[in-house]
């Protein structure tokens, strides 16, 4: 075969359109694949913690710096802000991308009407990595989040230093603890503190454990199965317990006006011997890196047990907390299956529940990992007793993970009531009861 001088021209001259195009498609899609995506976020974190300037700078500004085609418009809210804010945007049916999530409570819409993805898919063989109490179905029968952490909604703490120089030692029993109160009194001390202004404190971090202790799980179950009420005795009789303590004394109603936070630098600097919160408080109490300050610093951090409320008269339970799977991140079921965006989205919760990052929350005492495996060799004494907790003591329902918010909401208000003296136990039981049959008729 020959050509001639014009053909070779003309084939050159197509080879070289042909490259140019086919140039141009390759540029055109490594663009594409390089472009940029954008992620919105809702975060729940306490600016004021010593913990926040690692979360900051350690997690989330390491995940952008080693993502580069990642974007994060990321919001920081706490408390009753950010539950506010979720439920406005859910309401709107503009959810960020990816969110801050409890496993039910004040997350429950989020569950139960599948505004975010069940992530059990994206998992997959990962899920043998997490401890598989944290992975259980959550409000929505479903894996809607990814926990970061487990949790123990109630801690006591105590300031045994505190007691030992004043001649007292930690009460085993109710009794034990309710004949302290005179000497502390005498002291001008309190008995124990707790920041309960905002209404879900006493619910989550001391009352469920009551019911847990005087009930059981069981028959909270019974319950929720219309084989039991609240406004039958064995329940009124939890509620009657909680009111025993401002009676005896134990608790002071100023508790109840004692902003969340606040309560912290009471408890640091001895105004009373102990404290109820949940194990997260811990994180309060360490050293802050960008002051190098903490509100208990590591030398007397020793001084501080954490334990639970002494046995209850006719308890069910021994040495129990309220605990739950803890908190994570979850994805906005609107986002497409495949899409850029989705995967941009797990590779952020990825790396939010990842073991580096639940090594930081360790060590900055934000959360126990949900994990295996996760340990630190840099943890302050406070954090290590924290680490140690979660094997001494068995865990029976948080109120507010197992009941509608509707039917908890009535039972926080509740409980505020009862311990300002301005409702009964009875009047209590039979609203949360009321609450509870109207939830259950908006099933049907």
């Amino acid at each position: 075969m020959s050509f001639t001088k014009s053909k070779i021209v003309v084939i050159i001259a197509g080879l070289v359109m042909l490259t140019a195009v086919f140039g141009g498609w390759e540029a055109q899609t490594a663009m594409a694949q390089t472009k940029p995506v954008t992620l919105t976020v809702l975060n729940y974190l306490d600016a004021t913690s010593p913990g926040a300037y690692r979360e900051i700078a350690d997690v989330w500004e390491a995940f952008e710096k080693a993502n580069p085609n990642i974007e994060i418009e990321r919001e920081d809210l706490f408390l009753e802000p950010f539950h506010q804010k979720t439920e406005a945007y859910a309401a709107a049916g503009r959810l960020p991308d990816v969110l801050y999530m409890w496993p039910g409570g004040r997350s429950t819409t989020l569950h139960t009407k599948r505004l975010v993805k069940d992530l059990a898919p994206l998992l997959g063989d990962t899920r043998r990595e997490f401890a598989e109490a944290a992975l259980v179905p959550q409000a929505g029968g479903y894996l809607g989040m990814i926990p970061i952490g487990l949790t123990a909604t109630h801690v006591m703490y105590v300031n045994e230093k505190m007691l030992k120089d004043m001649g007292l030692s930690v009460p085993k029993t109710y009794e034990e603890l309710k004949s302290l109160v005179p000497k502390l009194q005498a002291a001008g001390k309190d008995v124990i503190l707790m920041g309960a202004h905002d209404d879900w404190v006493v619910q989550s971090c001391l009352y469920s454990m009551i019911v847990g202790r005087m009930v059981g799980d069981e028959y909270i179950d019974k319950i929720l199965a219309d084989e039991a009420r609240f406004t039958d005795a064995p329940f009124v009789r939890t509620l009657s317990f909680y009111k025993s303590l401002y009676d005896d004394g134990i608790l002071s109603r100023k508790n109840l006006q004692t902003p969340y936070n606040e309560v912290n630098a009471l408890f640091a600097s001895e105004k009373a011997p102990f404290l109820i919160d949940g194990d997260w408080k811990v994180s309060n109490f360490l050293t802050d890196p960008s002051t190098n300050q903490a509100l208990i610093p590591p030398d007397k951090q020793k001084d501080i047990l954490m334990t639970v409320f002494p046995k209850i008269p006719g308890e069910l339970n021994h040495d129990t907390t309220s605990s739950v799977p803890g908190v994570g991140f979850g994805i906005n079921a609107a986002i497409p299956e495949g899409s850029a965006k989705e995967q941009a989205a797990w590779k952020l919760v990825t790396w939010l529940t990842s073991a580096e990052v639940q090594r930081i929350r360790l060590e900055t005492g934000a959360a126990f990992p949900s994990r295996k495996g996760v340990t630190s060799d840099q943890l302050e004494p406070l954090a290590q007793t924290r680490a140690l907790f979660y094997g001494a003591y068995g865990g029976t329902y948080v109120l507010d993970n197992v009941l509608d918010a509707k039917v908890y909401t009535e039972l926080n208000v509740g409980l505020q009531e009862i311990g300002l003296g301005i409702a009964t136990p009875e009047q209590v039981a039979a609203r949360v009861q009321k609450a509870f049959n109207e939830w259950e008729a908006s099933q049907k």
